[in-house]
C-alpha cells in the first residue's frame, strides 16, 4: 500500500463537517420547491394512459373555459414549439439519431402529451380531468423476449425493427468460441436484471421564466447538469445559449436521473416563452414512479471458460438491454448497456479471449437511461456469479479462484482484452483483507436457517473521461471540466464550479483543496456551484463519480496559480523578495520578522492594482481546466453475511464488510456516507426493487406499498477499511467513490445466498432474491416444508 504523503496540518484527508451541513439541519435547504415565487404560474402534465397507440383525437376548450387556466399547450403547439434534440451517444446501426420532445405516437404510459398552467397546482390538475383525448390502442410488447421474437409488434414501425443496434467489443466472436470450445469447463447462465426506479428524496421539478422584453429565460431547475440543460433548452425552443441561464439550488438526490432535459421539462419552459411568464411545476411521487425515467434492463447470456486448474480462459456476455421506447438523451440511451459490456472482465485477466456483444432493444416502457453505476452493477452481477458457480462446480474455495486470477499489483497499469486502461491499484490486498475481515463470524446454520458468506470483487471506471476518447466513440458530452478561484477585496475566497450539489459534499471537498491550496482556513472560503451565468463550464458536471477526479484537478490547477501570485503581490507589498515570505494563515511576514501585512491587505492592493508589474494580471482568480489523459479507475471487494429462512425464503443480510481503494481521499468521512449510502441501495436492487408492468404495458408498481425500498432496519452495521493507491494520472491522486458502495451488493449478497443454500445456487441468476423468488427456488430443490 503506498501511503499518501500529505502535511500533517493538511485539510486533504481531513474528515472535516460538510460545510452545508448546518444549514440542512435548520431546515434551510434550498430547493426548487421552496424558492419563493409567489407569482408563479402551476402547471401539470397530461399523459398518457396506454403504453402503444396514436393521438386521434385532443379537445381543451372546456379547460380553457376555466377561470384559472391560463394556457394549454397540446399536440399542435407542442408539435410546432419544439426541435428535436440529438442523441449523443449512439450505439451502431441505430436509426434514432433525433429525439423528438413530442410525438402523437404513443409508445408508454405516462408519455407526456399536453401541459395546462393556470393559478394553482389543484386547478392545474382539476383542468386535466377536463381534456379530451381520442386515441387508438395498439398492441404493446413490455420485455426484451417480446421485443426480439419473430413479427413482433414494433415500438417505431417506421425503422423497421425493435433493434436498437449493436455493437461487439474486445476479442472476435470466433477466437472466443475457440477457447470455449477446448477448455476443461465452461459456465453458462443467463442473468434476468429488471429495471428500477431511482427514487431520490426529491423529485424532479422546475422554475421556469422567460422576460419578454430581455429575451432572457432564466430556469431553476432539480438537475445534475445544467449546462447540458441549457444546451438542450436553447435547441428545443430555437434559442441562442446566452438566452438561457440554468441554476441548480440543493438537490435532493438525483442517481443519474436528472442528467438530461426531459420532455415534460422542456414543456414547461415553451409554456414560460408562450406566457411571458413564470412556470412552476414539481414532480409528484406517482409521476415518478410512471414517468420518470428507469434504469437497468438487461437479459444476458454470459459463459465463462477455464482450464482444469480454474485458470480462466475466456469470458463473453452477449447483453441484451432495454431501452424502452426511446434510445434518450443527456447521458442515457444505450450508454449504460455499452459501458456494462466494456466492464465485464472486472480485476481478472483471461488467458485466451474475452469480449462482450451488446444489443439494445426497444420496448412500450418508459425509457431507461443512468443509474448509479451506469451498467457496472450488471457486470458486476453477472460475472462475479458466473466466478462462484465455476467455484462450486469445480470443487475450488471461490476466494481461492479469485486470487489465482486476479491481476497483481506489478502487472499494473494493464490494457484489458476489451480496451480499458486500468491505471493503479492492488486489488488482491482489497480481497484478502474482505476475507479477514469476514473470518471467525458465526455463520452457523440451524434446521430451517441457512447462513452463508459470499464475495464479490470489481473495478469501475471513474472520472469520465478524456475527450479523446469520447471523440474515438463519437460520444457528443463535454468531458473536460472546468473551475475558477477568487481571492475577493475583502480577502474572502470564491470557488465557482459548474458542478452540481446532489448530496454528495463536493462543496465541501472543494472547499478543502482551495484552502488547502491557498493556505487559509476553511472557512474563508465559499463554493458557488451549479448556475450557467456564473459558473465555468462543466457539460456532465456531477455524475459518473467524476466531480473530484475531473473538477478538481482544475480546480488545484486554478488555486495553485492564484497562490503563486498571491505570494508575489506580498512579497512587493513587504518590498522585499518571494523567499524572503512566510504564511501563517492570516498574515505574511519577512523572515526577519521586519515586515508583515495580512492576507486581506494583500488582497485589497491586488484589487486595487498596486504592486504589480507592468505585464501581470490586475483581477484576482484563475480559471483553470482539466481534460484527464486517461479513464481512473476504482476497485474494492465486497463480502456479505446472509440467513435464508428456508420456510419463507427472506433473506437477512447480517453482516457487511467491504475493502474499497479510491485513491486519495479527500474527505474520509464524506466518501464513507456516500459508500454505506450507496450499499444500501445496492441491497434495495439485491433484494427487493423491481419496476413491473403488465402485458398490455400498464406499470405495477406505482406505490411505495407495490415498489418496495430497503428500510434501515434491513441495513446492518457496515464495516469498511480503505487502501490508498493514488491515481497517477490525476493531480492530487484522486479516483471517484460516488458509485463505488452501489455495484457489488447484488453479487456479494447473491454469491452469499448460493453459498448457504448451495442446493438453489445454479438457478439464483435474476433479481431481485425477493422472499417470493427464493421460496420459489427452495420449493423445486424440495427444501420447503
Amino acid at each position: 500500500m503506498t501511503p499518501t504523503e500529505t502535511n500533517q496540518n493538511s485539510l486533504i484527508g481531513a474528515s472535516v463537517a460538510r460545510v452545508q451541513d448546518d444549514r440542512m439541519l435548520a431546515g434551510q435547504g434550498w430547493y426548487v420547491d421552496d424558492i419563493k415565487a409567489t407569482d408563479a404560474l402551476h402547471a401539470a402534465v397530461l399523459r398518457s394512459p396506454i403504453a402503444a397507440g396514436r393521438v386521434t383525437g385532443f379537445d381543451a376548450t372546456e379547460a380553457m373555459a376555466e377561470p384559472s387556466v391560463r394556457l394549454v399547450l397540446g399536440p399542435d403547439e407542442l408539435e410546432a414549439g419544439l426541435d428535436t434534440l440529438p442523441a449523443p451517444w449512439l450505439i451502431p446501426g441505430q436509426q434514432e439519431v433525433d429525439f423528438v420532445l413530442f410525438d402523437r405516437q404513443i409508445r408508454y404510459v405516462g408519455q407526456p402529451l399536453a401541459i395546462v398552467v393556470a393559478e394553482s397546482r389543484a386547478a392545474a390538475e382539476d383542468a386535466l380531468e377536463l381534456i379530451e383525448l381520442d386515441f387508438e390502442e395498439t398492441q404493446a410488447i413490455v420485455s426484451i423476449e417480446e421485443a426480439r421474437a419473430e413479427g413482433a409488434p414494433l415500438v417505431h414501425p417506421e425503422l423497421g425493427s425493435n433493434q436498437v443496434g449493436q455493437i461487439h467489443f474486445g476479442d472476435p466472436v470466433d477466437a472466443l468460441e475457440e477457447a470455449f470450445a477446448k477448455a476443461h469447463t465452461v459456465i453458462d447462465r443467463v442473468f434476468t436484471i429488471p429495471r428500477i426506479s431511482h427514487n431520490s428524496m426529491e423529485a424532479r421539478g422546475i422554475l421556469a421564466e422567460w422576460i419578454p422584453a430581455t429575451g432572457q429565460m432564466t430556469i431553476h431547475s432539480s438537475t445534475q447538469v445544467p449546462h447540458m440543460v441549457r444546451q438542450d433548452v436553447a435547441k428545443a425552443l430555437r434559442l441562442r445559449a446566452d438566452q438561457v441561464r440554468v441554476v441548480a439550488p440543493d438537490v435532493g438526490g438525483a442517481f443519474g436521473l436528472k442528467t438530461l432535459l426531459f420532455p415534460d421539462e422542456a414543456f414547461v419552459c415553451l409554456a414560460a416563452k408562450t406566457l411571458g411568464a413564470k412556470i412552476k411545476w414539481i414532480e409528484d411521487r406517482s409521476e415518478a414512479l410512471v414517468s420518470s425515467y428507469q434504469g437497468r434492463g438487461q437479459l444476458d447470456r454470459a459463459r465463462l471458460a477455464l482450464d482444469a486448474d480454474g485458470k480462466f480462459l475466456a469470458l463473453h456476455v452477449d447483453l441484451h438491454g432495454d431501452v424502452g421506447a426511446h434510445s434518450c438523451t443527456g447521458t442515457g440511451g444505450t450508454g449504460p448497456f455499452q459501458v456494462s459490456g466494456l466492464m465485464v472482465e472486472g480485476p481478472y485477466k483471461y488467458a485466451d479471449a474475452a469480449g462482450a456483444t451488446v444489443t439494445a432493444w426497444y420496448t412500450n416502457a418508459v425509457p431507461t437511461g443512468a443509474y448509479r453505476g451506469y451498467g457496472m452493477q450488471e457486470a458486476t452481477y453477472v460475472r462475479e456469479r458466473l466466478v462462484d458457480e465455476a467455484a462450486r462446480v469445480m470443487g475450488i474455495d471461490p476466494v481461492e479462484l479469485r486470487r489465482r486470477n486476479m491481476l497483481t499489483e506489478e502487472e499494473l497499469p494493464f490494457v484489458t482484452r476489451l480496451q480499458m486502461p486500468y491505471d493503479s491499484g492492488d486489488y488482491p490486498e482489497s480481497l484478502q483483507r474482505a476475507v479477514e475481515m469476514a473470518a471467525g463470524k458465526n455463520v452457523t446454520s440451524t434446521d430451517r436457517v441457512r447462513r452463508g458468506i459470499g464475495y464479490a470483487s470489481f473495478t469501475e471506471i471513474t472520472g469520465f473521461a478524456p475527450t479523446a476518447l469520447t471523440e474515438v466513440f463519437g460520444i457528443h458530452w463535454s468531458t473536460w471540466d472546468s473551475s475558477k478561484v477568487r481571492v475577493n477585496e475583502d480577502g474572502s475566497v470564491t470557488v465557482f464550479s459548474g458542478l452540481t450539489a446532489i448530496g454528495q459534499g463536493v462543496e465541501t471537498a472543494f472547499a478543502q483543496i482551495a484552502a488547502d491550496v491557498l493556505e487559509v482556513p476553511l472557512d474563508r472560503v465559499s463554493v458557488q456551484l451549479g448556475d450557467t451565468a456564473v459558473s465555468p463550464f462543466a457539460n456532465m458536471a456531477s455524475q459518473a463519480s467524476r466531480a473530484l477526479t475531473i473538477g478538481g484537478p482544475a480546480l488545484f490547477d486554478a488555486a495553485t496559480r492564484l497562490r503563486d501570485r498571491i505570494q508575489t503581490l506580498a512579497a512587493n507589498t513587504l518590498k522585499t523578495e518571494r523567499d524572503n515570505v512566510t504564511f501563517d494563515g492570516d498574515k505574511f511576514s519577512t523572515l526577519d520578522g521586519s515586515a508583515s501585512a495580512t492576507w486581506q491587505e494583500v488582497a485589497h492592493r491586488g484589487w486595487m492594482g498596486w504592486g504589480r508589474g507592468d505585464s501581470d494580471k490586475i483581477a484576482l482568480e484563475e480559471l483553470g481546466e482539466y481534460d484527464p489523459p486517461s479513464i481512473t479507475y476504482g476497485y474494492a471487494t465486497h463480502a456479505a453475511q446472509v440467513a435464508v429462512d428456508l420456510d419463507t425464503g427472506k433473506v437477512d443480510v447480517e453482516n457487511y464488510w467491504l475493502v474499497h481503494d479510491a485513491g486519495v481521499l479527500v474527505n474520509p468521512m464524506i466518501v464513507e456516507g456516500q459508500i454505506v449510502g450507496g450499499v444500501a441501495m445496492g441491497f434495495g436492487t439485491a433484494l427487493l426493487e423491481e419496476v413491473v408492468y403488465s402485458d398490455a404495458g400498464q406499470p405495477l408498481t406505482t406505490t411505495y406499498l407495490d415498489y418496495l425500498l430497503p428500510a434501515s432496519e434491513d441495513i446492518p452495521e457496515i464495516e469498511m477499511e480503505h487502501t490508498v493507491h493514488p491515481s497517477a494520472i490525476t493531480p492530487g491522486g484522486y479516483k471517484g467513490v460516488g458509485e463505488s458502495g452501489t455495484i457489488p451488493p447484488p453479487a456479494a449478497i447473491a454469491n452469499a445466498v448460493a453459498n448457504a443454500v448451495p442446493e438453489i445456487a445454479g438457478n439464483l441468476v435474476a433479481l431481485p432474491m425477493s422472499p417470493t423468488r427464493v421460496w420459489t427456488l427452495l420449493d423445486k430443490a424440495g427444501l420447503t416444508r
